[in-house]
């Protein structure tokens, strides 16, 4: 495998680097699309950035952002931890040139499990009516039986069955809802697509999630594309042919959009 550094243009949400990076980050960083991206890469050492661009600022300065990251051992579903997130600042204003997520498998031969529950998450559903539903009793008048071998059956047999059929059946247990609003969305290759808001219904009458995204914009992201629901949601691949769906990260922009307002691919 080639080593040999090549100076490339990394894209981010707010802007982009140029940095030099070996072969293998380079087939990090494409995600199908003309442009590398800086997300799938994670931390770069700051002198592999020669300049970057703010799109805040609308500048472009030498050498390297900020680099802020930190080191933790999340654990966000079975077998799936996340183990470093950060961010790259410019220097100037402070705004996010990229952000980035790695995670790690706590065991490589294993597959990824269910997603863990976020901490104070976890409601119980309180039922507006419980129903206690319990079955027929057994009513006997003297000299009546309600079947031709009840005679033959001793008295005290009959009073336990009479009290077992009126022993009331226990509740349903309640569900547990886990509210989601808030929570941060991340799609495959770890780059964030924004907040949380509410599950929605669209005009097509399917079932959508509410994303907020860095500008404050708001998207609508299929259900059918949650993966797994921990700390964080994670977003599996867009449907093939979706209207505005960006064909590299995956971002959902309004149907008519030409570039993706995630990561500025042509979609």
């Amino acid at each position: 495998m080639s080593s040999e550094m090549r100076l490339k243009k990394l894209r981010g949400s707010g802007g982009y680097v140029m940095a030099n990076v070996t072969d293998d980050q380079q087939r990090k960083a494409n995600l199908g699309g003309p442009d590398l991206f800086l997300a799938p890469i994670g931390r770069l050492e700051a002198d592999k950035i020669t300049k970057y661009s703010c799109n805040t600022c609308e500048k472009e300065y030498e050498g390297s952002p900020k680099i802020e990251f930190e080191n933790s051992k999340e654990e966000v579903a079975e077998n799936l931890f996340l183990a470093e997130r950060g961010q790259y600042i410019c220097a100037t204003c402070g705004s996010t040139i990229a952000e980035y997520r790695e995670f790690e498998k706590g065991d490589e031969g294993s597959d990824i499990g269910k997603a863990k529950p976020a901490e104070g998450y976890e409601n119980v559903a309180q039922p507006e009516q419980q129903m206690q539903t319990q079955q027929g009793q057994i009513q006997m008048e003297p000299g009546q039986h309600t079947h031709p071998m009840q005679d033959q059956v001793e008295p005290q047999v009959l009073q336990e069955q009479a009290q077992l059929a009126q022993t009331p059946k226990p509740a349903p247990k309640p569900a547990k809802l886990t509210p989601i609003s808030g929570m941060a969305v991340f799609d495959g290759s770890g780059v964030k697509v924004g907040t949380a808001g509410e599950v929605c219904v669209d005009q097509d009458q399917k079932a959508v999630l509410s994303v907020t995204g860095a500008a404050g914009e708001l998207v609508a992201v299929e259900w059918s594309r949650v993966k797994k629901i921990g700390e964080i949601i994670l977003l599996g691949e867009p449907g093939a042919g979706s209207a505005g769906k960006c064909p590299g990260c995956g971002f959902s922009n309004k149907p008519d959009s030409k570039f993706c307002e995630q990561c500025g691919n042509q979609i």
